[in-house]
């Protein structure tokens, strides 16, 4: 497991400081935790697995040798969990997105950092990798065979609430019909993020702000800007910035960011629907935040290799980037 990176006003801490922070104790504070950083289709990938090229792909073969919990080239669909502590010391556990891999993510991660739950679920939008996930949630509720429990606020965009419940109808319809047997699904309180995403939303203690970006041309998805004390941005679907979002975000427009959780598909070219490394370091100078963490990465990308490149590149331009892995641990100071 990668060290982890603690974080308080933008600058970074040593353990002492941690542990001086979060009253003695590492751990106890505010935490994001990076439960996926892959694409859709994941990593490794299938294909490179079962018709394997001579000499076989260097990422994905070392699937077949190498635990996953070991392995930084294993990554699940993107997912952010904020293990989220209040002032009060009390800790809440917000989601971002729960794609195809969702089960595996939870089993991995949440026994690993001990999450006990989850309080509250935000979508970016309603793609495969974000939302396939849903139904497994009943497996982190608590039981009940009559689905007679508290349910589980979930935020999401009127046209992803659409979709889902042509998905999902089965968790979004309360009513049974006349001689419908109960079974037992995940009990889930939608609401409705306002259309022009232009107001905040409080999701259990943590104020959220939307940002809407193109996900292509024909598609508009949700990132989420959220922190109070250190500002953060999680941005996972993107192709291209609206002006007045990359203002919000940028040095030189609303304020610096904290930390950048930014997409990255591919190592070069371009791409309609998604950045890839040349356009997301672009972005990062345009954008400038004080740190980056890239996700949405293909089998192209080697972390540790290309972690190197990064570091290089972080010193050249001034800001701190590296890929994410899943299972980081990020302390911060919301």
């Amino acid at each position: 497991m990668e060290n982890q990176i603690p974080v308080q006003n933008g600058n970074i801490l040593d353990g002492n400081s941690v542990a001086a922070v979060n009253g003695g104790r590492n751990g106890d504070g505010s935490a994001l935790i990076f439960l996926g950083t892959g694409c859709s289709s994941a990593v490794p990938n299938v294909r490179c697995l079962i018709q394997p090229s001579d000499p076989p792909c260097p990422v994905c073969s070392q699937s077949l040798s190498i635990p996953p919990d070991r392995n930084p080239n294993y990554r699940c669909n993107t997912s952010l969990l904020i293990d989220y502590c209040s002032d009060e010391g009390i800790h809440n556990y917000i989601i971002i997105d729960v794609g195809k891999t969702f089960r595996e993510q939870v089993l991995r991660w949440f026994t690993f950092h001990k999450i006990p739950r989850i309080d509250s679920i935000i979508l970016t939008h309603e793609h495969a990798d974000a939302i396939l996930g849903l139904d497994d949630i009943r497996a982190v509720q608590p039981h009940s065979p009559t689905n007679n429990i508290d349910p589980t606020a979930i935020y999401l965009t009127q046209y992803a609430m659409d979709s889902v419940a042509e998905k999902f109808p089965y968790l979004v319809k309360k009513k049974l019909r006349e001689g419908q047997e109960v079974r037992r699904v995940a009990q889930l309180d939608w609401k409705i993020i306002e259309e022009h995403y232009d107001k905040p939303f409080v999701a259990s203690g943590l104020k959220f702000f939307p940002l809407p970006v193109m996900h292509g041309e024909d598609y508009l998805c949700l990132g989420y800007l959220f922190g109070e004390k250190c500002k953060v941005a999680y941005i996972s679907d993107v192709s291209r910035f609206p002006s007045n979002t990359e203002y919000v975000i940028s040095k030189n427009g609303a304020g610096q960011l904290d930390i950048l959780i930014l997409d990255c598909l591919y190592k070069t070219g371009s791409f309609n629907v998604h950045l890839c490394l040349p356009q997301t370091l672009e972005a990062l100078k345009r954008i400038c935040p004080k740190r980056a963490l890239l996700i949405g990465m293909t089998h192209e990308f080697d972390h540790h290799k290309d972690n190197e490149f990064l570091r290089e590149w972080s010193e050249r331009e001034g800001i701190n980037v590296q890929l994410a892995r899943d299972g980081l641990r990020v302390p911060i100071d919301l």
